[in-house]
């Protein structure tokens, strides 16, 4: 299937369902009231993340998705149907922009994630809703509500852990055919890779991390030469750069250490923040030179080139050094995951600490008000002091009474 990490489709969400105007009419109720039920509301359109699609190819086919409407009321208050929902799969990495304003309106990065992009309309009021104390008989409906439409456009970002970045022909595809099971196109030609690969790299039981190999870069890549950069948005969720320079170039002019800083330019050009990403230096093709030569000329390419990060020389097709640097990846990838981990748990165990304590803030509040219930008891002893004195105190005697007293 043809690689393909960008698409524009159109989306349409389901129109609501009109509002019924209807009066009951039964035997022996001459004066039925209203009873016309309200329409449906229409689907909506979803994206979601879906397992085992590698690629946008399948929107270049259908470019128009509509959910279905809802259906009308009618009378004895009987609502419409709604329209049932549309689900649009796309691969795990993808992020979902509205053409017309831009907006990023997701990014999905989980298997199973699902995000509203287009919201079906609301169905329309029958005349029940309309029945008050003074219009006992409305004759009016509401119309359904339109569903949003909009244009998406949609870009794959591959998500791998570790991207490989040169120019062609250093040995990108050919370092990860030999540490992993991938198995791209490798020719003596540039530009042999045309669209990026993905390899999972074990190096052990449960570890292991998957190697992005894009298409080379070229001197002029922001401005177009070469395949451009429009590929090294796969490289924006690795967590470290691989540099891959060849040290035996097949053109005696070109020049290692110039061409690994045009590299670097085109990836600040690209984005500030990929050039900023770790970044490994690895030295390819010790196979080409004899040994001594070959150190001499890693040791001139490191002097001019001034780097002070992580270094590593192999050779991918005799897959030299390439076990060491797998696992010197995998030591570095665990090693940010530990990290993350524990960030996390002190942001959890910070969350919970604030929680406890405002349960005691509470304590002291109710310990306030039971002293000041304390305070107010010498009211409640005045109060029955009053109620003792109204018993005391003989009530007037009726004209009955008096009467009789009188006869006795």
């Amino acid at each position: 299937m043809k690689f393909v990490d960008e698409a524009i489709v159109k989306v349409q969400a389901g129109n609501g369902g009109r509002g019924c105007a209807s009066f009951r009419r039964e035997k022996f109720i001459p004066f039925g009231g209203p009873d016309g039920g309200d329409g449906g509301d229409g689907g909506s359109v979803y994206v979601i993340a879906a397992a085992g699609i590698n690629t946008l190819a399948d929107f270049r086919i259908q470019r128009t998705y509509r959910a279905p409407h809802g259906t009308a009321g009618s009378g004895n208050d009987c609502t419409g149907a709604c329209g049932g929902d549309l689900e649009v799969s796309v691969p795990v990495g993808t992020v979902v922009y509205d053409s017309n304003t831009q907006e990023q309106m997701a990014d999905l990065t989980v298997v199973g994630q699902r995000v509203i992009v287009a919201k079906g309309g609301k169905g329309g009021w029958g005349n029940t809703r309309f029945k008050t104390s003074t219009n006992r008989t409305p004759r009016k409906s509401g119309p359904g509500l339109p569903g949003e439409a909009r244009e998406l456009r949609m870009e794959l970002k591959l998500i791998a852990d570790v991207g490989l970045l040169g120019l062609p022909n250093a040995g990108k595809s050919t370092l990860i055919s030999a540490v992993s099971a991938a198995r791209p196109k490798v020719a003596d030609y540039p530009f042999t890779t045309l669209h990026p690969n993905l390899g999972v790299v074990s190096v052990g039981i449960g570890r292991s991390f998957v190697m992005a190999d894009i298409p080379g870069l070229i001197e002029g890549a922001a401005e177009g030469a070469g395949l451009g950069i429009r590929f090294l948005k796969h490289l924006q969720r690795t967590g470290i750069l691989l540099h891959l320079v060849d040290i035996a170039p097949l053109d005696p002019d070109a020049d290692p250490v110039k061409d690994a800083r045009s590299i670097v330019g085109e990836l600040k050009k690209f984005n500030a923040a990929l050039g900023e990403k770790e970044r490994w230096l690895v030295l390819n093709k010790l196979d080409l030179l004899p040994p001594e030569e070959a150190e001499k000329r890693c040791k001139d390419i490191l002097r001019r080139f001034k780097w002070s990060g992580p270094v590593f020389r192999i050779s991918g097709i005799a897959r030299q050094g390439t076990q060491e640097l797998a696992q010197a990846i995998m030591k570095r990838l665990e090693a940010k995951r530990a990290a993350e981990v524990e960030a996390e748990q002190a942001e959890a165990d910070q969350a919970q600490a604030e929680t406890t304590s405002q349960p005691t803030a509470k304590t002291i509040g109710t310990a306030t008000t039971k002293v000041t219930t304390a305070k107010k008891k010498p009211k409640k002893k005045a109060a029955k002091k009053k109620a003792t004195r109204a018993k005391t105190t003989k009530r007037p005697s009726s004209p009955r009474a008096q009467a009789a007293k009188r006869k006795k």
